[in-house]
C-alpha cells in the first residue's frame, strides 16, 4: 500500500450510501440503514445463498488466478524496481498449473507486462484501470452454484483499508472482472451474459476473510468492525451479510492478534489459515523480545479454545515469523501466513532469513504434501506492506 499517500475526497457515487448513512445516524436504526444502503446499491440485488452459490475453499481447484501488475513506485518508495519481476516470476510459476489473468493497471504497466510475459502461453492481460496491486483485497469473492456448474462473485466495497490511500479505479475494478466474465468462468463474447455477481454494502477486502469451504469463515474485529470501514454495523449485523453472502454458518472473530508495521487494521491472511477443515497455521514470533510476541500467543490461545462450524475443535499449528526487520527505518509485517495455494502448488514468501524460512516451507510441505511449495523472495516485495496471497485472487472451477 503506497506510502505517503493521502486517500482521494471523493470516490464519487461508490461511497454515496455510506455517507448518506452518516448523515441519517440521528433518526435510523442500524437495521434501516443497512436495508438502505442495499436498496441503493446498483449491483445484483438480494442474497448469493438465496440465489444457490456458496464461497469454496482456496484449496478446490482453480480455473484460473487473478493478479494486478503493480505500477504504483509510492508503494515501494526506494525498492519499485525490483517488483514487477518478482511480479513476474509469481505469474510465471502460477502459469505452469492455471491460467492466468493480469490486470495491466495502467498503458504503460500493460505494455510492460505484456513485454516481460510474452513467452508466456496460459496468460490473458487485461487493460484494466487499478491504483495498485492488491487485488486480493479489491478483486471479488468468486463463488460456486450449489451444483458447481456456475460460477458466481461477492463483490464488496473497497475504500482502501478505510481511506488510508487513493481507490478511484481498485473500488471499480470487482465491477470489471466479473463483466469479463461468463458464467462458466471463461471469457464473455459479446452476445453472452455475465456471471451473475452480487454486491454488498459491507465494506470489505478478501484479505480479511478466511474460509474452510464447509461453512466456517475466520475474520477479525480490528478489520471489519472498524469505525473507517463500518461505522454502526454491529457484530451480528456483519455475520448476517457474511453469511447470506457467503453460505457461511459460523464467524470465528480471531481477536487479538497484530503485526507491528500492518495497515490492513489486523487482516486474518497474516495471521492465521486453514490448511483443511479443522487445522489451521498461525503466526507465532521468533522471540518473546518481538514486539509481536504476546499478540500473537493471546490469539494462537483463542483459536485454541474455537470450534468451526461443525462443532470440531481446531487443530492449530504454529508457524514462526522471521525476527523483526527494518526498511527504511520502518517495521514491515512479515508473516509467512500470506501463501497461496493453487492448483498443485503453495507459493510462500521468504524474507532471507534463513532459519524461518527453512521451518515455515518444511512446515508447510509436511502440511500439503499433494502440493509442492515454491519459495519466492518477498524481502523487497513486503516493502509494500503485503506478500502474495494480498496480490492473488483465486477463481475456482465449475464442474
Amino acid at each position: 500500500m503506497p506510502e505517503g499517500t493521502k486517500a482521494v475526497g471523493s470516490q464519487k457515487s461508490l461511497d454515496l450510501c455510506y455517507d448518506l448513512s452518516h448523515r441519517f445516524l440521528n433518526w435510523t436504526s442500524q437495521k434501516t440503514i443497512v436495508k438502505f444502503m442495499l436498496e441503493k446499491d446498483g449491483a445484483t440485488a438480494g442474497s448469493a445463498v438465496n440465489a444457490g452459490y456458496r464461497w469454496v475453499a482456496e484449496w478446490e481447484k482453480h480455473e484460473a488466478t487473478w493478479i494486478a501488475w503493480p505500477h504504483n513506485e509510492k508503494t515501494w518508495i526506494g525498492k519499485f524496481t525490483n517488483i514487477p519481476q518478482v511480479t513476474e516470476r509469481v505469474v510465471r510459476t502460477l502459469a505452469e498449473v492455471e491460467h492466468v489473468h493480469v490486470l495491466g493497471g495502467t498503458t504503460e504497466a500493460t505494455a510492460q507486462a505484456k513485454q516481460s510475459l510474452w513467452d508466456v502461453e496460459n496468460i490473458t492481460i487485461h487493460d484494466t484501470a487499478t491504483n495498485d496491486c492488491w487485488i486480493r483485497d479489491f478483486g471479488p469473492t468468486f463463488l460456486l452454484s450449489e451444483d458447481r456448474k456456475k460460477l458466481g462473485a461477492t463483490r464488496w466495497r473497497f475504500n482502501a483499508w478505510g481511506n488510508k490511500y487513493p481507490h478511484e479505479k481498485d473500488a471499480v475494478a470487482s465491477t470489471e472482472i466479473c463483466n469479463l466474465l461468463n458464467p462458466q468462468g471463461k471469457l464473455r463474447k459479446d452476445e453472452e451474459p455475465a456471471m451473475k455477481s452480487f454486491g454488498s454494502n459491507l465494506v470489505g477486502e478478501g484479505g480479511g476473510l478466511e474460509t474452510d469451504g464447509q461453512g466456517t469463515l475466520m475474520t477479525t474485529s480490528n478489520c471489519l468492525l472498524a469505525s473507517t470501514r463500518n461505522f454502526n454495523w454491529t457484530r451480528e449485523l456483519i455475520e448476517a451479510e457474511l453469511k447470506r453472502m457467503l453460505g457461511i454458518r459460523k464467524v470465528l472473530w480471531v481477536d487479538g492478534g497484530a503485526l507491528a508495521g500492518d495497515d490492513t487494521d489486523s487482516h486474518i491472511d497474516q495471521l492465521a489459515r486453514f490448511i483443511r477443515p479443522g487445522l489451521v497455521v498461525a503466526a507465532v514470533s521468533y522471540s518473546n523480545n518481538d514486539s509481536n510476541a504476546d499478540k500473537l500467543r493471546l490469539q494462537r490461545e483463542h483459536l485454541i479454545e474455537m470450534t468451526d462450524a461443525a462443532g470440531r475443535p481446531l487443530d492449530v499449528i504454529p508457524l514462526m515469523t522471521p525476527p523483526p526487520r527494518l526498511i527504511q527505518g520502518k517495521r514491515v509485517p512479515e508473516s509467512y501466513c500470506n501463501f497461496y495455494i493453487a492448483n498443485e502448488i503453495v507459493i510462500m514468501p521468504t524474507f532471507g532469513f534463513r532459519e524461518t524460512d527453512d521451518i515455515a516451507a518444511g512446515i508447510l510441505q509436511d502440511l500439503m504434501p499433494e502440493r509442492r511449495v515454491v519459495c519466492i523472495d518477498a524481502s523487497d516485495f513486503i516493502w509494500g506492506l503485503g506478500a502474495f496471497h494480498c496480490a492473488t485472487q483465486q477463481q475456482p472451477a465449475v464442474d
